[in-house]
């Protein structure tokens, strides 16, 4: 049974961990957020590469906790994970076409229960909006983009990450 994204990136351990999981990914949303575990492999031919695996390399699994908009990418999306284990793995990436590939990490070949797990570190305060003045009263009215900021604080991501849907 699949329960495993996995995917080709150029972005670093460390950014992937400042960012809450992995992104910008063109996905079905609804699809990705049934899997359980994502695996990242490097991308180190791209001509931004950050991060020193060797290409094709898996170098993290993450517990996929959501699938959110991309904060940065309008029509992609963000793997957030909430607990992350670091992993090297030579030649995981087979060369597929698309950066994105569903599959089991049984099919990988990884075990996570030997894997040491580690909580995913708040996100960093770049991609955290600023908190908004003590100055509106619980009861007056909100923007949406107050909204949205308030959330966005409460879930650690953009505000331009959350959607607000109002039926009446």
């Amino acid at each position: 049974m699949n329960d495993t994204v996995l995917v080709f990136t150029s972005k670093s351990f460390e950014r992937i961990l400042e960012e809450g999981g992995t992104s910008s990914w063109r996905l079905d949303r609804n699809h990705a957020r049934q899997y359980a575990f994502a695996v990242c492999t490097r991308n180190a031919k791209s001509d931004w590469v950050e991060g020193p695996e060797v290409h094709r390399s898996a170098f993290l699994v993450g517990k996929v906790s959501d699938v959110v908009p991309s904060p940065k990418h309008k029509g992609r999306y963000l793997i957030q994970f909430s607990e992350y284990a670091q992993v090297n793995v030579p030649n995981m990436w087979q060369g597929d076409r698309n950066p994105v590939r569903y599959t089991s990490l049984q099919q990988l070949g990884i075990d996570p229960s030997t894997l040491k797990w580690a909580p995913l570190p708040a996100p960093s305060k770049a991609l955290n909006s600023t908190p908004r003045a003590n100055t509106i009263n619980a009861d007056s009215p909100l923007t949406m983009a107050e909204a949205k900021k308030g959330l966005a604080l409460t879930f650690g991501v953009l505000p331009e990450a959350i959607e607000i849907t109002i039926r009446g």
